[in-house]
């Protein structure tokens, strides 16, 4: 639901309670946020999504700047064997190499595409920390150089989605993200398919919500797309109103 979170405040917090913060920086990546200099402990990246940038790798990340944690956590590594292959080690330093240049054109599409769904009838909400009326925006600002390329959008229907899902072609519905692919997901059976429904809706997931991350294709192309999309969605939805 792209919620921001102020970290230089969480992490006065933790610290008074005597607690470690731990940041999920997968989103914004190190090209757009650097949670170690806002005050957190340990940042938690999956590698798998914009580090590698292709979809062809599954990694992880823990990343930490005090010396006791870096120990505790090169032991766990070394007596567990959960270490990266040197294959896929090469396949995330490879995607590194273009991580800037793939977060900014992602991130100029993103703004993009957020701006166009803001426009249409059919859509009742868009959530993207790059638009200056989210609540979260002068937080991104004073601790991120960017917004990232993820965005939520709500439409009118249940059915509206669903019809979505099925008329892409371009961009693919599949669950994942930070990829040079546009992707598509519906949180409501994939991401949070195991979260119960009460508590899902009462986050704001509902089944007329649809997630969005967004790729480094040619933005207007993708638009083109979503506006044909929506043309047909909606003569088809209007057709069986009036039938």
């Amino acid at each position: 639901m792209m919620h921001v979170t102020d970290i230089a405040k969480t992490s006065e917090i933790a610290k008074k309670h005597h607690l470690l913060l731990i940041v999920d920086n997968t989103f914004m990546s190190p090209y757009f946020q650097n949670p170690l200099e806002l005050g957190a402990d340990i940042v938690v990246h999956s590698g798998t999504k914009y580090l590698s940038g292709h979809n062809d790798t599954l990694a992880g990340f823990l990343v930490t700047n005090r010396k006791e944690i870096s120990e505790k956590l090169a032991f766990l590594i070394k007596t567990t064997g959960a270490g990266l292959s040197p294959f896929d080690s090469w396949l995330i330093l490879r995607g590194i190499k273009t991580l800037g240049i793939r977060m900014e054109k992602s991130q100029e599409n993103a703004i993009k595409i957020a701006d166009w769904l803001k426009k249409q009838k059919s859509i009742t909400k868009v959530i993207y920390p790059g638009l200056p009326e989210h609540s979260g925006y002068e937080i991104m600002k004073k601790q991120a150089r960017g917004f990232g390329a993820m965005l939520t959008f709500q439409l009118e229907s249940k059915e509206f989605a669903l019809s979505i899902l099925e008329k892409v072609r371009m961009i693919k519905f599949a669950e994942s993200l930070g990829g040079v692919e546009t992707l598509i997901t519906y949180p409501t059976t994939q991401t949070h398919a195991d979260v119960p429904q009460e508590i899902r809706e009462k986050n704001g997931i509902t089944e007329s919500i649809l997630r969005l991350s967004v790729g480094i294709e040619n933005a207007d192309d993708l638009i083109d797309e979503l506006e044909k999309v929506f043309r047909e969605t909606e003569c088809e939805l209007n057709g069986r109103a009036k039938s």
